[in-house]
């Protein structure tokens, strides 16, 4: 098929006020007749369906936690970033939208991307309406700071819980509307499959959680909002109940997969400390406005340091090297998180690295203290202070912080065009769940800002193109496409509970996960990506032969649950393998060692791969097929990114 992006014609700055103005109605009285399904509640799938709901639609909306409130988007510590250039330090539409264009290493739409800037402005007015305690200068004026990627001070924050701030207030607003009776919610309750008829996304089919009951639902349009896929390498910084399954049945029942290689590695969590570990702890990167990243000059010292000879206070100003600030002194500590991860790995492969297992760095906020009192930076970063003393048992204040990259964001996901659609009709992907918006790179405080984007103010207007021209008909769940697709869900059910192997759940995701963060992680090679795509087809075949999935169906069982999620990994990590070991450059999150600067940069290949990879299913047991979505840049012209 065609990957059709239905990108608008004109100049960028207008393209979305007159896609606006184009896109065809739905009058307030016929959005009564219809049914939305909203799969997931965090920030996007919250704020969309309580802007459909507003509206007058009628929703559906789903979440597999007891409450939306629990939503991985709590997690998203540091800020949220808008155009509004109050700190009058140089900011606009436009420079958000180069930075964003150039963090994700010229791999996003221009056109998606500047809408992204430009509805950034109206994101905070709303969120301030609605409550969310936003920090504030002296004077009363919101206040900002800066994060990775940019130069100027654009991100709001709600001390270090803005994730949480913001989605209380998008719950805020869904809630009103389940009290008003246009949201019917389901918590507690796992999407397993979605129903398309005539090629058309007609429901739904879930598993309630509870109970195992398998159930249908039906609606004019269905919404994914189910997030990222990063815990397919098991550690990570999301949630455990974070997955792919929603995507990826989607993905299995037509819709195309893109760039799923584009994996975000985070450079300020704490460090893994041992095989003990379900999943890692994120530090915010907001924390990098304040704290300087080091490592001892030399092997010599970072081993005295290892073996507890000498603590980092008694290392000496000229033995110290702020690798990041000698290196990119434009930018410094504030570089994008591709690079800030890169050159952590760098140095700790040089023997630098100052834990017991040489897989960390430090974080230093000493010339902070000195500089602001320890009263100041106690108020600016306090609660995740708190939180690394009371994993580590050590004091932020006294003695550095340890850091080292972990997986933490995905910028691939189901292929949309500019209404948010995939390339199955009247299904629609957003948030982290889509690609849309960051290339291979997100910077840092534009996960918040691209949920709140798609919920608040895309999908209710695009929405309403498609329904407009679909009619007013009701949907139900007596099609026999609905049946097909239950039988289909219990077969997967009844094949996982037969098999009664040896070996848990838990064993094969830990194995995969293994697996992705050797072959296709921080750094990648033809060498390790062939190796890991022979590693994974055996893992899998031997999933389905010897995994032991406890209980039984009518029940509450996290076995099975997890074991739906780890077989949708097992697939999903052989395409990533796949898409990375077809991508023949490096950009982003996404290095391959034979590809590099000089410098140890990332070296993309525009003419080869200026494109959207897209895969299309073939069925179990085929390989994927690559179907390409050009990248045509009219308004930033291609460089190699330099933060120096």
């Amino acid at each position: 098929m065609i990957l059709d992006s239905k990108l608008p014609a004109g100049p960028l700055a207008e393209k979305w006020t007159k896609h606006k103005f184009t896109s065809k109605l739905v009058n307030p009285a016929n959005k009564r007749k219809y049914t939305v399904i909203v799969v997931g509640t965090g920030l996007a799938g919250a704020s969309a369906a309580a802007s459909l709901a507003e509206l007058g639609y009628n929703v559906k909306a789903f979440c597999f936690q007891d409450s939306p409130r629990r939503a991985h988007s709590i997690a998203a510590q540091g800020g949220i970033n808008a155009a509004k250039n109050y700190q009058n330090d140089g900011d606009s539409v436009y420079r958000l939208f180069y930075d964003t264009i150039k963090g994700g290493d010229y791999r996003a739409r221009e056109a998606n991307v500047y809408r992204l800037a430009e509805v950034s402005v109206n994101i905070i007015d709303q969120c301030v309406a609605q409550g969310v305690p936003f920090a504030r200068e002296y004077g009363g004026l919101l206040a900002n700071r800066s994060f990775g990627g940019a130069q100027v001070s654009r991100t709001f924050y709600a001390r270090g819980q803005t994730g949480q701030q913001l989605l209380l207030g998008a719950y805020s607003a869904l809630s009103r509307q389940v009290a008003n009776g246009k949201v019917k919610l389901f918590p507690r309750t796992e999407m397993m499959d979605v129903v398309t008829v005539d090629g058309h996304a007609r429901g739904i089919v879930t598993r309630n959680l509870i109970t195992g009951a398998i159930e249908t639902h039906a609606a004019h349009a269905v919404l994914l909002c189910t997030g990222g896929y990063g815990n397919v390498f098991f550690l990570s910084t999301n949630a455990m109940g974070s997955n792919v399954t929603a995507a990826w049945r989607a993905h299995k029942k037509g819709a195309h997969f893109a760039n799923p290689c584009y994996t975000q590695i985070h450079p300020t969590c704490i460090p893994v400390s041992g095989d003990h570990q379900s999943k890692l702890t994120l530090m915010s990167e907001s924390l990098r406005n304040d704290g300087r990243v080091w490592v001892p000059k030399t092997v010599e010292i970072a081993e005295k340091l290892r073996k507890g000879e000498i603590r980092p206070r008694d290392i000496q100003e000229e033995d110290r090297d702020y690798y990041l600030e000698r290196k990119y002194p434009s930018f410094g500590n504030l570089v994008p998180r591709d690079v800030a991860s890169r050159n952590a790995k760098y140095v700790c492969d040089e023997g630098r690295g100052v834990n017991e297992t040489g897989e960390a760095v430090f974080l230093d906020f000493r010339d902070a203290i000195n500089r602001d009192s320890e009263d100041t930076i106690r108020a600016r970063y306090g609660n995740l202070f708190d939180m690394y003393q009371q994993i580590t048992g050590e004091n932020p204040y006294q003695t550095p912080m340890k850091i080292y990259p972990a997986v933490h964001y995905t910028m691939g996901g189901l292929w949309v065009d500019y209404n948010l659609m995939t390339s199955v009709p009247g299904l629609y992907a957003l948030g982290e769940a889509n690609f849309s918006d960051h290339g291979a790179n997100r910077l840092g405080a534009s996960a918040l800002m691209q949920g709140l984007a798609d919920g608040y103010f895309v999908i209710p207007y695009t929405l309403g193109d498609y329904l407009a021209g679909l009619g007013t008909k009701p949907v139900d769940t007596n099609h026999p496409e609905f049946e097909k697709s239950v039988q289909e869900v219990k077969a997967k059910i009844s094949k996982l509970l037969g098999i009664k192997g040896t070996k848990s759940v838990d064993y094969f995701h830990k194995k995969l996960g293994k697996i992705m963060w050797n072959d296709c992680g921080m750094a990648r090679t033809a060498e390790g990506l062939t190796r890991a795509k022979g590693e994974i087809k055996a893992l899998r075949a031997e999933f389905w032969k010897d995994v032991k999935v406890l209980g039984e169906n009518e029940e509450l069982n996290q076995s099975l649950e997890k074991a739906h999620r780890v077989a949708d990994f097992l697939e999903l990590g052989e395409l990533m393998v796949d898409d990375a070991l077809n991508r023949n450059e490096s950009c982003g999150g996404h290095f391959r060692e034979e590809y590099q600067t000089p410098e140890g940069e990332a070296l993309r290949d525009d003419e080869n791969f200026a494109y959207v990879a897209a895969w299309k299913y073939q069925g179990d047991e085929q390989e994927e097929l690559l179907e390409k979505e050009p990248l045509v840049f009219e308004n930033v012209k291609l460089t190699q990114r330099s933060y120096k």
